[in-house]
């Protein structure tokens, strides 16, 4: 054996141990953290379900791929990952002779041919991502970058690393070419070949050493990697590699679908709160620390790449709020990592707010560690909270971030079980809503308007609306929802759609003034024991009316009552009206007979499109009526921009940045289109504010309608006739 291999083995096996050595230390750490998370017995569940879905998402890469272009590198990438591990093995047997070959396959043609295929592509494939990063990266990029925020040095060192591990591989080959030692013929390895060409000047003695040398090269440079990754647990730019898989395996559904539509119940120990028995000084009332996340947000944390996907895709990031998605996952990371040995020693604080550790256990305690301990996990600059009230409040629970995130973070959980603590037990939230939530435990609904209205919208339609408490059967409830009942924009859209459903020939009832909040605006600000009021009450409501299919025109409706109401007890066939439109239309019991001019646009509610998968009914409605005149926005189906007023922000002032509302409406009038449709009434409201707020400000706005698809059908199906000229 000569110096050069002497010198190699030794720096090669001497930086492998340490690296094992200290990975494993690391990854034993990580579990540590996230077993601090509260229990969570919903996440194990079929079991070969959630690995075929973690299997097609990983293997498959179906969330990246959502981002053509970074998707496919990416996926060069991870594949080169787990297949170059065949080049590093031997790589340790060139450190001791530099004409090694694996067993079996180091000789076969085939082996060699997909080492260089993977190994180029990968390179092409990193590349790509530098060339990305480098072009997207905040000082550069116009607008808010996704990366804002990122830890960038930490990217940069894990895409350079996989740059010099390819090089290395192609290095050790071009050198066994020029000393006559590489195995394959050249159609095999032609980069290798090629580089073997350029090096034909060296000595077969010079080439080995060489291949030696490299060899410890690509070796430290592999371990060195996992030597920095674990002294950095919280670096989730390397360590999603590994915690990814186990992430999607235990996400909340199971499936490939995005952990959307019913928010999570409240869990205390585990278990659904039950209000009826609950103890404030025993019970979780949501998250006010962070170790009261379950564990698996705790892995949520661990796991976020800080690609900025979220970031990019938050309606609130891009008005200029304080609220990124990716920056609330990587502030409680940081946040949970640094209490983490305080929390290990047996600290925290008990629901009445004792601590729960003695003094001699916190003696060991870092001073670093119970500096973080006293941090609030809400809060402002001057409270040194982890996070900003603002960022807090400026969800729209729109699901654009989870709907993006390649390793299925439930962002909007997390933020609704903060915004749980904050509403029921510091009493602390936007002042405004406080309005809403008092009218819905008086009224019934969120305006505060007389229960006793609920059934005005009927006055003046040329048929009798049915209640299904008069007696009779039915086919459908139609769920009118307390904007369908009294706002007046909605009315219109309720009135068109029992005109429609009328004309079909659908057998459907009301509950009339029987009917309350379902308790959405509730839940999703954060007051969990007013949606549980008013959600058992319609259960009650539903079930003694032995109601089975219900049909709703406002989609949040739609999804409480759809997903939410079997946590308490209620379950039924619900769809959405642009979903019973469409099947009206396709099998002709609907005729769109007149064409809607001047163009349509459509804009997606989150509630009905990225929580519950409804983007093709609306769509079909639309072209049965409009036809080739249907126009998409640029942000359309998945990618839809909120209109605000999700997460019970329709009842919250927006201060900061511009209107979510008005960016939108840009949007849709940049089309051309002189009708918007939409198919919400919160949707109706918004989107009709911004385009009459882009009118009085002298845009080119003054055209143009907004209206639901329930609407835009009807007048197709029965136009108006044309005005008779005097004589």
């Amino acid at each position: 054996m000569g110096v050069a291999q002497i010198v190699a083995s030794i720096v090669g096996l001497a930086v492998t141990a340490v690296a094992i050595v200290l990975v494993v230390r690391a990854a034993a750490r990580i579990i540590e953290v996230v077993r601090l998370g509260q229990p969570d017995p919903t996440r194990t569940a079929n079991p070969l379900r959630r690995t075929r879905t973690m299997l097609t998402e990983t293997l498959g890469h179906t969330r990246m791929l959502k981002w053509t272009v970074v998707g496919t590198a990416h996926w060069f990438v991870f594949v080169a990952f787990g297949a170059l591990l065949f080049t590093l093995a031997e790589a340790f047997g060139e450190i001791f002779s530099p004409s090694f070959r694996l067993p079996i396959i180091g000789t076969w043609d085939v082996y060699g041919v997909v080492m260089e295929l993977i190994a180029a592509l990968c390179g092409v494939g990193i590349l790509v991502l530098i060339g990305i990063r480098l072009a997207n990266r905040p000082s550069r990029a116009r607008g808010r970058s996704r990366f804002a925020g990122s830890t960038m040095w930490q990217a940069y060192y894990v895409e350079y690393t996989v740059l010099a591990i390819i090089v290395c591989v192609f290095l050790i080959r071009g050198f066994k070419a020029a000393a006559g030692d590489l195995p394959f013929p050249t159609w095999a390895a032609p980069i290798s070949h090629g580089l073997g060409d350029a090096f034909g000047g060296m000595s077969v003695h010079g080439a080995q050493t060489a291949i030696t040398l490299v060899a410890m090269v690509k070796i430290v440079v592999s371990f060195a990697w996992f030597i920095v990754i674990a002294t950095h647990l919280t670096m989730g730019v390397a360590w999603h590699r590994f915690l990814a898989f186990f992430n999607i395996y235990f996400k909340r559904s199971g499936t490939s679908a995005p952990a959307l539509g019913a928010l999570r119940p409240m869990l205390s120990n585990g278990e659904p709160l039950d209000f009826e028995q609950a103890d404030p000084e025993k019970d979780q009332f949501g998250v006010g620390a962070v170790e009261q996340f379950g564990w698996k947000g705790i892995l949520d944390f661990s796991t976020c790449t800080e690609c900025g996907r979220c970031q990019s895709q938050c309606p609130a990031w891009n008005t200029g709020k304080p609220l990124s998605p990716k920056l609330v996952v990587l502030s409680l990371r940081d946040h949970a990592y640094a209490k983490a040995p305080y929390l290990l020693a047996g600290g925290g604080l008990s629901m009445s707010g004792e601590e729960k550790a003695s003094q001699e256990q916190l003696a060991g305690v870092n001073v670093l560690a119970m500096a973080e301990s006293q941090r609030p996990l809400i809060g402002g600059e001057a409270e040194q909270g982890i996070i900003d009230p603002d960022a807090l409040w400026a969800c729209t629970t729109c699901g654009a971030c989870v709907e993006q995130c390649p390793v299925d973070i439930e962002h909007v959980d997390h933020i609704v079980d903060m915004r749980r603590y904050q509403v029921m037990i510091e009493s602390n939230f936007p002042s405004e809503a406080g309005v809403m939530l008092r009218n819905l435990e008086s009224k019934g609904n969120p305006w505060g308007a007389p229960p006793a209205t609920r059934e005005d919208w009927t006055k003046g339609l040329d048929f009798e609306v049915p209640r299904i408490g008069d007696g009779g059967e039915y086919e459908y409830l139609f769920w009118v929802g307390c904007a369908g009942a009294f706002e007046d924009r909605a009315k219109k859209t309720t009135r068109a759609v029992a005109t429609l459903l009328h004309e079909a020939g659908v057998s459907f009832g009301i509950l009339g003034n029987g009917e309350t909040c379902t308790g959405d605006p509730a839940r999703r600000i954060g007051n969990e024991f007013v949606f549980q009021m008013q959600a058992q009450q319609n259960v009650e409501t539903l079930n003694a009316a032995g109601v089975k299919k219900i049909v709703a025109s406002c989609p949040h409706c739609f999804n409480t009552l759809g997903n939410e109401y079997s946590q308490l007890g209620g379950d039924y066939d619900v769809v959405h009206h642009t979903q019973l439109l469409a099947e009206l239309v396709k099998t002709g019991k609907l005729t769109p007979v007149a064409p809607i001019d001047g163009g349509i646009t459509y804009h997606d509610p989150c509630y009905l499109g990225r929580h519950n998968r409804v983007f093709t009914p609306p769509r079909e409605v639309l072209g049965a009526a409009a036809g080739p005149a249907l126009t998409e926005m640029p942000r359309n189906s998945e990618r839809s921009f909120c209109c605000g007023a999700g997460g019970a922000r329709m009842w919250m002032e927006e201060k900061i940045g511009k209107r979510i509302n008005i960016e939108r409406v840009e949007e849709a009038v940049a089309t051309g289109a002189k009708t918007i449709a939409v198919g919400c009434p919160f949707c109706s409201t918004m989107i009709g504010d911004g385009v009459t707020a882009k009118k009085a400000g002298g845009a080119a706005a003054e055209d143009v309608e907004v209206v639901d698809v329930a609407t835009v059908l009807l007048r197709s199906v029965r136009p108006e006739p044309a005005a008779t000229p005097a004589s």
